[in-house]
């Protein structure tokens, strides 16, 4: 499996596992938002992502769906299997915070799990076939475009599948969460892309999936 893949895959999965870490940003005046661990990881997967297209269209999405799979079973298994000794080692070191988190992502698991699969599906399939219709653009260009639509339509869909409704997220943290998911998010893709950027010729994808050229 090509590296891009695998660090897409490795990207996804961290950031699902830390979707409940919670970190607090003043923006000065009393005003916060709310940043979680796993929304600084998933920034990478945007960016990440657009590096498959040098395989095809049909592998982006064939890597995104295993993606998604692979999320399911570590759900499944941290809420039956491993999320509880976790938790009671993090009480065992008194490291409240991870415990916190830890039991937040068990008591919401199958809302996270569900938010990560449907938002996913629909955020980077909205990405892939924006990047593939600017396959002759430039690299940033790409970036910055699809990244434009994917990070608010992620960062949206996820959020309300897994808290609306819950006494922990009132109206006003969701919208806190939101705003801080999309910002950071958008940010670290592009400094990711900027700082790891790749060579036109390293992205161009097979021939039979490059768009029909312009009139």
């Amino acid at each position: 499996m090509p590296a891009a893949a695998i660090i897409y895959l490795i990207a996804v999965l961290a950031a699902n596992l830390t979707a409940t870490m919670f970190i607090p940003i003043p923006l000065g005046g009393g005003a916060e938002v709310w940043i979680s661990v796993g929304t600084l990881i998933f920034g990478i997967t945007f960016t990440q992502r657009d590096r498959m297209h040098r395989f095809g269209r049909p592998f982006v999405y064939r890597i995104i769906f295993l993606g998604a799979f692979l999320n399911l079973i570590m759900m499944l298994s941290y809420r039956f299997v491993w999320g509880m000794p976790l938790v009671e080692y993090f009480h065992g070191q008194q490291w409240q915070w991870m415990a916190e988190s830890g039991e937040m992502l068990l008591d919401s698991g199958w809302r996270v799990f569900l938010a990560s699969f449907i938002a996913m599906v629909a955020a980077e399939s909205a990405d892939t076939e924006i990047y593939h219709k600017l396959l002759q653009k430039r690299w940033m260009v790409r970036v910055i475009r699809s990244n434009a639509v994917s990070v608010p339509v992620d960062s949206i869909v996820f959020n309300l599948i897994a808290f609306v409704g819950s006494p922990l997220f009132p109206a006003v943290v969701l919208l806190k969460i939101i705003m801080g998911e999309i910002v950071s998010k958008y940010i670290v893709g592009l400094l990711y892309a900027l700082f790891y950027p790749m060579k036109d010729a390293d992205v161009t994808p097979p021939a039979a999936d490059l768009p029909p050229p312009q009139s």
